[in-house]
């Protein structure tokens, strides 16, 4: 028996790809439709969208501050509340910061999740990099 995932829509791939020969968009489904939601929601900051300010997960905000386990904590905090407020289709299992190449600049973000009517498990894994404006 196949389920039915029609509820859970299709999107723009990301980034955007376009076929110029066929001129179609490239278009995603299913739980890759839901890891692209997650990457860009994680990599928008709120405000940038000028119909909808509220969208986003503001990151970039840590980017300069030591992170010990309050930061940690509150990035968690922060993850959790823009992917309740802005992903319905999924239910959070958990959220882990792997922050083992800190020094390198990069801080792994892992979300397990279940998307809801199926109670299909996924993850996704966000690479946020601390190193940004640094090359100067």
């Amino acid at each position: 028996m196949k389920i039915n995932t029609d509820f859970l829509g299709i999107g723009w791939s990301f980034p955007p790809e376009f076929n110029q020969t066929e001129g179609t968009l490239g278009m995603t489904t299913d739980v890759k439709d839901i890891n692209n939601s997650l990457m860009i929601l994680l990599s928008t900051r709120p405000g940038e969208r000028v119909m909808f300010p509220n969208y986003g997960c503001d990151l970039q905000e840590m980017l300069f501050k030591p992170l010990d386990l309050t930061l940690i904590t509150q990035m968690k905090g922060i993850i959790e509340r823009a992917i309740l407020y802005h992903e319905p289709r999924i239910n959070i299992l958990s959220i882990e910061i792997d922050a083992q190449d800190e020094l390198e600049g990069e801080v792994l973000i892992e979300i397990d999740y279940e998307v809801r009517n199926t109670n299909t498990r996924s993850n996704m894994v966000f690479p946020f990099y601390k190193r940004e404006a640094t090359e100067i």
